[in-house]
């Protein structure tokens, strides 16, 4: 069994996105997925839940869109706690907008979507841990299945917005090579390893099904430029946290730069991520 250097208190904090069209994003983000504006400008408009910022978008009006080998986002995944308040989601994208796929995972029932540039969206909630299997070695058992939309759709309450208490439960990523993103986000970042499909990995803190996953599926290879992905943040408990994390990536040669809010660094693919309390 792989053993998680982070606690398992440690989380995804807020993911920021480079936006050509800030107006239609916003839109999106407010209406099809129900988060609320925080705090906008000309330049970058802040989306959250409960007043917990979970969105940034920075607003580019030149930047050019995603090429198709760039690595980077595969989707952000907004995670609600309760059916009813997936059902929501699911009544506000067919009223909205257009479902990509939806899903039983075993482990969660999730939605996917599209935003207007294209970043992959997951609104999902969990089953109860109680509920999850593992595997022999540990791993958590993850499948795909239809989802029974009838029953989520019946669920729904009729609300405009997600729950206060709602949150990014992870990031997936589409990366070089999974063997470079372990190395980054298991060895030295400190997740543990919690399941292992063709072509993907999926890492998490503790005994979460997964915080962070990578994937090689389209074959990207090139370094990230323009509108999507800009950088994500890991939360974690507490200073001394941090300071091993650090302790780990410097001696792991990756180039840690102290900020303000925490640390950034970037993994292998040149993604930036924010380790911060």
């Amino acid at each position: 069994m792989d053993k998680a250097t982070l606690p398992p208190e440690t989380e995804i904090g807020r993911v920021a996105l480079t936006v050509a069209d800030l107006s239609s994003t916003v839109d999106f983000y407010r209406d099809v997925v129900g988060l609320h504006v925080l705090d906008a400008d000309d330049d970058r408009t802040i989306l959250g839940a409960g007043g917990q910022e979970l969105l940034v978008l920075h607003h580019r009006p030149d930047a050019p869109a995603r090429e198709a080998s760039s690595t980077g986002l595969y989707h952000i995944a907004f995670r609600v706690p309760s059916r009813a308040a997936l059902g929501d989601a699911l009544q506000r994208i067919d009223s909205e907008w257009t479902l990509d796929g939806a899903s039983d995972h075993g482990v969660s029932e999730a939605l996917y979507l599209s935003d207007p540039a294209g970043n992959g969206v997951e609104i999902y909630r969990d089953f109860p841990r109680a509920s999850w299997s593992e595997t022999p070695s540990g791993h958590v058992k993850m499948v795909t299945e239809p989802l029974d939309r009838q029953s989520v759709a019946a669920a729904a309450t009729g609300e405009q917005s997600i729950p206060a208490d709602s949150d990014i439960g992870h990031v997936h990523l589409e990366v070089s090579s999974v063997e470079t993103a372990r190395s980054f986000y298991a060895n030295a970042l400190g997740l543990r390893v919690r399941a292992t499909y063709d072509g993907a990995v999926f890492l998490a803190a503790g005994d979460y099904h997964h915080h962070i996953g990578a994937n090689v599926w389209q074959r990207r290879s090139g370094p990230q430029t323009g509108q999507g992905l800009a950088w994500f943040e890991i939360r974690l408990p507490d200073e001394a946290t941090l300071e091993s994390a650090e302790k780990r990536l410097r001696q792991s040669d990756y180039a840690v730069a102290e900020t303000d809010a925490g640390l950034t660094v970037h993994d292998g693919d040149d993604i930036e991520l924010r380790l911060r309390t």
